[in-house]
This record gives structure tokens, sequence and C-alpha cells, in this order.
């Protein structure tokens, strides 16, 4: 049994986030391990682009109200408590509401080979808002 120091929170990258959001690593698993864990804090209108996880992805609301929304599909709403999971491959986004913070745990696994994750364009507004369908890409 080990205690890990926690590391530092890190400000999530403007290449792949829209608004202010922060991220705490709490696993990166040791191999065999390939889980990885990662508390996301968004502020008000943040979220992240559109993105797909080669192992599907796990998303854990712990506080706060979010979207998120699968390539084609409606923006959910999202809240305390909700578990969402992608699968493999799936292009989806998820970040904090318009008008409040988002708390989620994100919870994944990394291919035996090969990267995690593909990043895909910055979410528009018209998609985060749902205002306007997603531009296929």
């Amino acid at each position: 049994m080990q205690i890990q120091a926690k590391q530092p929170t890190v400000k999530a990258p403007t290449e792949t986030f829209t608004g202010d959001a922060w991220y705490d690593v709490i696993v990166s698993g040791v191999p065999p391990s390939r889980v990885r864990v990662s508390v996301v804090r968004f502020a008000p209108g943040a979220r992240n682009a559109w993105h797909a996880h080669a192992v599907g992805q796990t998303v854990h609301v712990t506080e706060g109200l979010g979207r998120i929304q699968a390539r084609g599909g409606e923006v959910l709403e999202i809240a305390a408590g909700d578990t969402v999971h992608t699968p493999p491959g799936e292009w989806h986004w998820h970040g904090a509401a318009p008008d409040h913070f988002m708390t989620h745990l994100a919870i994944w696994e990394a291919p035996a080979e090969g990267p995690e994750s593909e990043w895909g364009e910055q979410v528009r507004d018209a998609e985060y808002l749902g205002t306007n369908p997603p531009q296929e890409g």
C-alpha cells in the first residue's frame, strides 16, 4: 500500500477546452493497470472539444449542472449523481451548463497500444446551446 502525493491542479488547455476548466489527476494506472481517473471542474459555459476514447469513458457528476452530447445526438443535461458511459470510439463532449459550475470524475482506460483519446474541433456555441446540429467531422 502506498499513499500517493496529490499532484498540482492543471488548467485545461485552450486547444481542447472552451472556457475555464481545471483538472486533478487522481489515478494514472501503473502497468499492468491502464485505468485513468481525473476530477474535472468546469466554470459556467466551459466545455471540452469533440473527442473519442479508444476504450470508452465514464463520466460521473459530483456537483453542479452540466451538459453532454454524443455526435448526432441531443444535448443532454447532467447533474450531481448522474453517470454517463460513452463506448469506445464514440465522439462526444461534456461541460458545465451556461449558468452553473459542474464537477465530474472522468474515468477511462488506456488501450494496450496506441493513443488513449483522439481530439477534434471545438464545440461551437450553437452546438453547445442545442440550437444547431453538430457538424460532421
